[in-house]
């Protein structure tokens, strides 16, 4: 395997800027690479794709790439085959899936991180990085032709995963609730990145970043706890 992928919970950490806590990662995957296609579909709160394009813009030329909006070119597919790396930012996980379709960027996508173009997905972009996008936590504003994603990895994952709080007095669906429900239908495994840490994969080798432990949910197995340079590997056992 000669992937590069880096699968980011959040873009933003409280008091901190746009990717600022996760940069030096990203730089670890990038490396010598220069051009980063940027797939600004998800629009965080609804923002227009030239908006969200600036915003990442100004976070990779502080880092020191050249990163374009895939929405400024008139064959999507064509950019992201000619880019050095791949970069999509979070926001609505249907509405990026659904775009993905309609611009018939899955497949091209796919293939470019298979011959080892470095991949980098922020929140709804690391949702889609999975076999499905079966347990995002948003709403579903647009219909996609399929739940089916880019199966860049054999799992599935829950950004943004929050432990149940003993002292809230709120009686809804905790979010391990809601992923015990998946696995009554499903068998994937479920890898739940809290606020603060990703997953970067290098070839055969998983290794959780950032500063905060992810919880993985297998199916009737209970969770498993993994703390900050854990390795990982496991998670690509089943890959298919």
């Amino acid at each position: 395997m000669s992937e590069k992928i880096l699968l980011i919970s959040n873009s933003t950490l409280y008091g901190g800027g746009y990717l600022d806590h996760c940069k030096k990662n990203i730089q670890n995957i990038l490396d010598d690479r220069t051009r980063v296609a940027f797939v600004p579909y998800a629009r965080p709160s609804g923002i227009s794709h030239d908006k969200y394009t600036k915003i990442a813009q100004k976070a990779y030329k502080d880092m020191g790439y050249q990163l374009f909006g895939v929405h400024e070119h008139k064959d999507p597919s064509k950019a992201i085959k000619e880019a050095d790396a791949i970069f999509i930012g979070g926001g609505n996980t249907f509405v990026l899936l659904t775009m993905l379709y309609k611009n018939d960027l899955l497949n091209t996508i796919r293939s470019a991180v298979q011959k080892g173009t470095p991949y980098i997905g922020t929140s709804a972009g690391s949702n889609v990085a999975g076999a499905t996008i079966q347990t995002t936590n948003d709403m579903p504003i647009m219909y996609p032709p399929s739940f089916n994603a880019l199966h860049l990895v054999p799992f599935v994952l829950n950004p943004h995963y929050i432990d149940p709080d003993p002292t809230s007095k709120h009686m809804g669906e905790t979010r391990e609730t809601r992923i015990k429900e998946y696995h009554v239908f499903n068998d994937r495994t479920v890898v739940g990145l809290r606020e603060g840490c990703m997953l970067e994969i290098k070839g055969n080798s998983v290794t959780l970043k950032g500063v905060t432990n992810a919880r993985v949910f297998q199916k009737q197995k209970e969770p498993m706890e993994y703390r900050p340079n854990d390795r990982m590997d496991d998670l690509l056992s089943n890959k298919s």
